[in-house]
């Protein structure tokens, strides 16, 4: 039996992929920054606190789109991070909009459930691949064990 709450953690973990996402990117464009500040060489605290309020202000989109502007070639992956892009903007702006009275029965929420998993696939897609660019293969970190306490980002 499927219900709401099926279909209100599903798009938890939707929206949590969204997150990392975004964080990557946004990683990646920080990294760009930094280098291309010689922040890594000369370590600027104000600089660089500057260059991460930046980034922290750009949407998915414009986060994709500045990255097209850096070293980092995201060609291969434009395909892929526009449907991400299009796709997220969905479930963020209109997901229940579009399923509306559908929440109010099993059938409906089976629905609704089965659309999250299309979109969590497409942005998990996205994600590895954006990882796999930043040097990490997400599928092979699985079987390693992962950090479990919190870590301050800034």
């Amino acid at each position: 039996m499927t219900t709401i709450e099926d279909v209100y953690w599903k798009f938890g973990f939707v929206s949590e992929a969204a997150q990392l996402l975004e964080t990557e990117l946004g990683t990646l464009l920080f990294r760009s920054g930094a280098i291309e500040k010689g922040l890594f060489e000369n370590p600027d605290h104000d600089k660089a606190w500057e260059l991460l309020q930046l980034v922290n202000r750009k949407t998915l989109g414009q986060l994709i789109r500045s990255l097209g502007t850096t070293d980092y070639s995201l060609d291969e992956l434009d395909e892929l991070l526009t449907k991400a892009l299009g796709e997220r903007n969905r479930l963020v702006h209109s997901f229940y909009r579009q399923h509306n009275y559908r929440r109010n029965s099993e059938d409906g929420c089976a629905v609704m459930l089965e659309d999250l998993e299309s979109i969590h696939e497409t942005i998990l897609d996205a994600y590895k691949a954006v990882m796999k660019l930043s040097g990490f293969d997400i599928e092979v970190m699985a079987n390693e064990k992962l950090p479990t306490e919190h870590v301050p980002i800034v």
